[in-house]
């Protein structure tokens, strides 16, 4: 008992690698004050692995995989068994109907997910589909309403085809390969800029925005 009281005095917690008899995949590096005891132990246990403290046996291994102890005394402190860094602390589940056994929480497959047919979720008013559709007819009918079908008509006239520019924002220049309509784009006229450097879409990029001719 003496030579734990020194453990504690000297190092105040301990790294121990946390496994589950139920949860096959649960492995956790935790952080324990030597100085607390078996059951306080338990208690920070049973939050991170969902064993209750009553249904939990906890068994010390040092890190050649040897078992060390059963820690089995409520009272003692972490200390009394001597763990240290890198050894691993074992969660047996003595509940047969504890919410870690049959595997549901690891294995999702076993989980009975809720299913709603096409014509139900559509019928549905409250869903995400129906946000979205109303959102895009909004934009859209918003977009039209602010961009009127001639808008750059007066100053793409005085664009033409091959004429050498530079666009603006970044001094980009290249050569308007296109002056016109856009059904596809949008409303209003639009220029088609093929840059000197490859930058944009397909080495070029439309601005519905004039250039700067040079």
């Amino acid at each position: 008992m003496a030579s734990s009281i020194q453990q504690v005095e000297g190092d105040e917690s301990v790294v121990l690698r946390v496994t589950h008899s139920n949860l096959k995949t649960f492995a956790s590096d935790i952080r324990f004050s030597l100085h607390l005891t078996v059951e306080a132990v338990k208690d920070k246990l049973w939050k991170k692995c969902g064993t209750s403290v009553n249904s939990m046996h906890l068994q010390l291994y040092d890190d050649a995989r040897n078992k060390i102890a059963d820690l089995s005394d409520h009272s003692k402190p972490l200390a009394f068994y001597s763990p240290l860094d890198g050894f691993r602390l074992h969660v047996v589940d003595l509940d047969p109907s504890s919410v870690t056994s049959g595997g549901w929480l690891e294995d999702t497959s076993l989980v009975e997910k809720y299913t709603i047919s096409e014509e139900a979720y559509n019928k549905r008013p409250d869903t995400f589909r129906k946000y979205k559709e109303k959102f895009t007819s909004q934009n859209t009918v918003t977009a039209e309403a602010k961009i009127p079908d001639d808008c750059m008509g007066d100053l793409s006239a005085d664009i033409k085809v091959g004429s050498r520019c530079e666009v603006e924002p970044g001094a980009k220049r290249g050569v308007v390969k296109f002056v016109g309509r856009a059904e596809s784009l949008g409303p209003g006229f639009w220029v088609g800029v093929q840059y000197d450097e490859p930058l944009g879409k397909h080495d070029g990029i439309n601005f519905r925005l004039c250039p700067h001719f040079f």
